[in-house]
């Protein structure tokens, strides 16, 4: 796959710092959800098993059904995120996360509008993602990004909330 650097709105990177399409099996994307895996398993109260977790296969995050982000910064991968197809118009937002040391800078934001664009051009209309309630961050990001709380839309057993957005 060839890398393609992503344009999103809004935001301006800064110097060092860039977001490219990837793909979800490649040494950068398995190192970064190694250790989004990692965190998980230690912050979650009932810690974390993939093999109970929503499935995304590496397909899903291939276009046209999907696509894969990974953040860097000076060169080295800091976070990552992908966004799969799940009905026509309806993009899914798995797997998105920003090393613990780079937080708190807005990268995370600058990712989740990077996702929310990808899926535009994807041809949503929506976006969806949930989280659980350890992730206090995650939920602040998500509710000031202007996603609204919905009913469950999905099994997930980790989740305790469940967001969408309607993409303009």
């Amino acid at each position: 796959m060839k890398k393609r650097h992503v344009h999103h709105s809004g935001h301006r990177e800064r110097r060092g710092e860039r977001i490219e399409e990837a793909d979800a099996t490649s040494p950068d994307a398995t190192w970064c959800l190694e250790q989004y895996f990692a965190e998980l398993r230690q912050r979650f109260e009932e810690g974390f098993d993939i093999s109970k977790s929503v499935s995304s296969d590496p397909a899903d995050f291939v276009r046209p059904k999907g696509a894969f982000l990974i953040v860097y910064n000076d060169g080295h991968p800091v976070g990552c995120g992908g966004v799969t197809l799940v009905g026509p118009t309806v993009g899914y937002i798995k797997r998105m996360w920003i090393d613990a040391s780079r937080r708190g800078q807005g990268m995370g934001r600058k990712l989740l509008v990077a996702l929310e664009d990808t899926a535009r051009d994807l041809g949503c209309a929506k976006a969806q993602l949930e989280t659980n309630r350890a992730l206090t961050g995650a939920i602040r990001l998500y509710r000031t990004s202007g996603y609204q709380e919905v009913p469950p839309f999905n099994d997930e057993l980790y989740a305790d909330h469940w967001f969408e957005k309607t993409l303009a």
